[in-house]
């Protein structure tokens, strides 16, 4: 049986769900939104609207009151729990879902999702990750390596450099030049970001971004550029 259920515009999502989407039972569906992630709440809701038609049990971790998603009637369990990965890691104790949904929980969900897999709980618990799978959200993750994958494909991409210490920002920085963009990476909302136009400001910059986040990035500043936006159907 094929199955394409249209909830999102990742393709990714799409694809999965038509290979393998009949041979799950319960599905974990792991999601935080703040106030500015206006469409998340709808493609996550439709999302769970989809899975319960094919009867699949949805668990869901949002502790988000305010949303339809944790409406009467959405998912049959909803855990009003903060999502880090301790507190998923007792919901998954408690529930044993066969997967979970990363990819329509915003920035908290997939970095929960990253520390999930790399502290081996989805191996050991047996969850496996539906839609964007987590290499690629790692690849997404980190801009140097996206570029990279980008050139393979003949591709190109604005300057950008990843950066652990304010030496390395600076670093990053001279090759980029200046103004550039400096922000924190795996972070909310653009915390931690800003224009830098010298050395100085991206100091401060960086070590307001590094209070964030392990790394920052170095960008090249793309302000007059023309923005074309393409969205899969």
């Amino acid at each position: 049986m094929n199955l394409i259920i249209q909830v999102s515009n990742n393709w990714n999502f799409f694809i999965f769900f038509k290979e393998s989407f009949v041979t799950k039972k319960k599905i974990f569906f792991l999601t935080f939104f703040f106030l500015l992630s206006i469409f998340s709440p709808y493609t996550g809701s439709q999302a769970i609207k989809a899975l319960k038609e094919q009867n699949i049990s949805v668990v869901l971790i949002n502790p988000n009151i305010a949303t339809v998603q944790t409406s009467k009637g959405m998912a049959d369990k909803t855990y009003f729990l903060p999502v880090d990965m301790h507190t998923v890691i007792d919901v998954i104790k408690k529930e044993r879902p066969d997967s979970i949904i990363l990819s329509m929980g915003g920035q908290t969900a997939l970095n929960v999702g990253v520390e999930l897999h790399e502290s081996g709980v989805l191996t050991e618990y047996n969850v496996q990750v539906l839609g964007t799978p987590i290499p690629a959200i790692l690849l997404t993750e980190d801009r140097e390596a996206f570029a990279k994958m980008l050139k393979t494909i003949g591709e190109s991409a604005a300057l950008s450099f990843s950066a652990e210490t304010v030496d390395q920002a600076l670093e990053a920085a001279r090759k980029v030049k200046y103004p550039c963009l400096v922000r924190a990476a795996f972070a909310l909302g653009g915390l931690g970001s800003g224009f830098a136009n010298n050395e100085q400001e991206l100091i401060e910059l960086a070590n307001k971004a590094f209070a964030a986040s392990p790394q920052v990035i170095v960008d090249e500043d793309l302000r007059g550029w023309k923005e074309v936006e393409y969205e899969g159907k």
